[in-house]
């Protein structure tokens, strides 16, 4: 039985949803998994990010990170994306990058792919979920298989009882509202799982 490769894409201007993918990490390495955690390139001007210390000192803390590449979509099993809701949908640093993944879709390569996506807001209403929807719906054209957490564990509901995925809330300080790693931990050991169900099955 061959590991899940799992690449955890995120974007994140202040750090939040890097703190996410990286808790996301950590489980999905517990559970087995090859992993990869990988930015999506900034497209905000460099005057803009000046301006705010917070996002200029998580521009420099995550400067080694890598770039999502498409490459990177082809070697993945599975996805985990977290990224912060830009007016209920998702920033457009994400969305340029889905953008190009025309090519992979049109060759066939993103089918069966197993997705799970996380969110975050300044208030508990800030678009979360529908982020998240939104984003699933971009996963129904490639043909991928959405693994949502539902309510299949405690951890979610001290985690914020998001079922479409983990989402937080944080406050100008950065700090997040909810108990919250738990249930990404969670989401991300449930992600792999069914990710190795699928490729177990594609593999017989």
């Amino acid at each position: 039985m061959t590991n899940v490769n799992l690449a955890i894409i995120y974007y994140s201007s202040t750090g939040t949803n890097y703190k996410l993918a990286k808790w996301a990490e950590e489980a999905a390495k517990d559970a087995g998994a090859d992993v990869k955690v990988l930015k999506v390139p900034e497209l905000a001007p460099a005057a803009a990010i000046e301006s705010n210390p917070a996002w200029k000192a998580n521009v420099e803390a995550t400067k080694d990170v890598p770039t999502v590449t498409l490459d990177d979509l082809e070697w993945a099993d599975a996805i985990i994306f977290s990224v912060p809701t830009r007016f209920g949908n998702v920033p457009g640093q994400l969305k340029q990058f889905l953008d190009t993944t025309g090519g992979l879709w049109f060759q066939g390569k993103l089918v069966n792919k197993v997705v799970s996506a996380m969110s975050s807001a300044q208030n508990p209403h800030g678009g979360q979920e529908q982020t998240i929807l939104q984003l699933y719906t971009t996963m129904y054209h490639w043909g991928a298989i959405v693994a949502a957490p539902g309510y299949t564990d405690s951890a979610i509901f001290a985690g914020g009882g998001n079922p479409y995925g983990t989402s937080v809330t944080v406050d100008q300080n950065g700090n997040i509202a909810e108990d919250a790693e738990a249930a990404v931990k969670h989401q991300a050991k449930r992600t792999v799982q069914v990710a190795q169900w699928v490729k177990n099955g594609l593999q017989k």
